[in-house]
């Protein structure tokens, strides 16, 4: 019996050792100190800030809200949560993640929010090879350098680390919704506690779409922000910028 005890105990401790090790690569991977510049994008942002169509706290939680549940950062999720059901080891992966990379690459609706994406998708790419190299990383360097899209690369990248895919989606998501609520305490300009108060009233938000996005195939992905896309194309020819997007 105790020879049992010990065994289920290792067991535990090894499972959640683990865990520990996936959450630290995840938290490395998507804080705002890995260097793939997602400080400098605001998806639009700073055009509708510009514009007075975002001015205050409930202006920016809403626009970034509806980023996470029907814009790019839903369909991201999507992508991620389609990467992460790619086996890197696979000797069919590499076209497996063109395929899926070129369908990603299709969904940026303008150059800077392309810009945007594959920016952060190359720096994303490269630092990780080098820090934390995998199968996935060397079946991403078989891609376009300049045409990796960031949340194909993050999916890729965790299932190759054995990090599961709620977990992955989870941290995408509040990474994504995080940076653009940044952007907006630098624009309009709001403290930092607006700031975290617009973050706390994401969650709910953030965890519809993660679950929404785990569950819906690739092919049936969509993006509906126009105002989005039409902010993005005007902040292309703004006069004054902070942001690349």
């Amino acid at each position: 019996m105790r020879v049992i005890r010990i065994t289920r105990t290792t067991t535990a401790m090894a499972r959640a050792a683990a865990m520990s090790e996936a959450l630290f690569r995840l938290m490395s991977w998507l804080s705002p100190a890995y260097p793939v510049g997602a400080y400098a994008f605001s998806h639009g942002l700073e055009y509708a800030v510009d514009a007075g169509l975002v001015r205050d706290r409930d202006g920016a939680r809403d626009w970034i809200g509806t980023v996470m549940s029907v814009g790019n950062g839903y369909a991201d999720l999507v992508f991620v949560g389609a990467a992460c059901d790619i086996d890197a080891g696979r000797p069919t992966a590499p076209g497996e993640l063109r395929g899926l990379n070129e369908l990603a690459l299709a969904f940026q609706g303008t150059a800077e929010l392309r810009l945007e994406s594959t920016a952060q998708g190359r720096a994303f790419a490269s630092v990780t090879a080098d820090a934390w190299p995998c199968a996935a990383t060397a079946a991403l360097a078989q891609l376009a350098r300049d045409e990796i899209v960031h949340a194909v690369a993050v999916g890729a990248v965790a299932r190759s680390h054995g990090i599961g895919r709620t977990a992955t989606l989870t941290a995408y998501a509040h990474a994504y919704a995080a940076n653009l609520v940044s952007a907006a305490v630098r624009l309009i300009p709001l403290g930092q506690t607006d700031g975290q108060r617009i973050t706390a009233e994401l969650m709910p938000v953030c965890l519809a779409a993660v679950e929404r996005a785990a569950a819906t195939p690739v092919d049936e992905v969509s993006s509906s922000t126009p105002m989005v896309d039409l902010a993005s194309m005007k902040h292309e020819v703004q006069y004054t910028r902070l942001f690349r997007s």
